[in-house]
This record gives C-alpha cells, structure tokens and sequence, in this order.
C-alpha cells in the first residue's frame, strides 16, 4: 500500500529525486525510500517536503476510505 505521493507530485512537477534529496539535507538513498515507500518521512519531513515543493501536504498523502456497514 502507497502511503504517500512523493513520487507522483515530483513527476508532476518535474523534479528529480536528488534535488529534493539537497535541498532536504538528506541522502539520495532516503529520499528514493521515500518515493518508493519503502519508508515514511515523519511528519516534520513530510511538512518539510511540501514546503519545498510548494504543494499543500494533503498532496504528498494518499488518503483511503474505507466504507463502513
């Protein structure tokens, strides 16, 4: 399960992986983790990224509802 969209707003806006890896401070290698969800930024990153990339964070998130009976 997807859990962010980091991958797919960076795509949209054409920005590479390893830019945002500098202007987060972080290394590549996290960053792809990142994209790919294989981990989770925290919040703080998550809040971190979306300033950088100018997007509200609701953006960065992929939010599932569930029906309930």
């Amino acid at each position: 399960m997807e859990l962010n969209k980091i991958k797919e707003v960076l795509d949209k806006k054409g920005i590479s992986q390893t830019w945002l890896a500098k202007k987060l401070g972080k290394s590549f290698s996290t960053v792809n983790a990142y994209s790919c969800n294989r981990t989770q930024p925290s919040l703080e990153t998550l809040f971190e990224i979306a300033k950088i990339l100018e997007v509200n964070i609701q953006e960065l998130i992929n939010v599932q509802e569930e029906c309930q009976k």
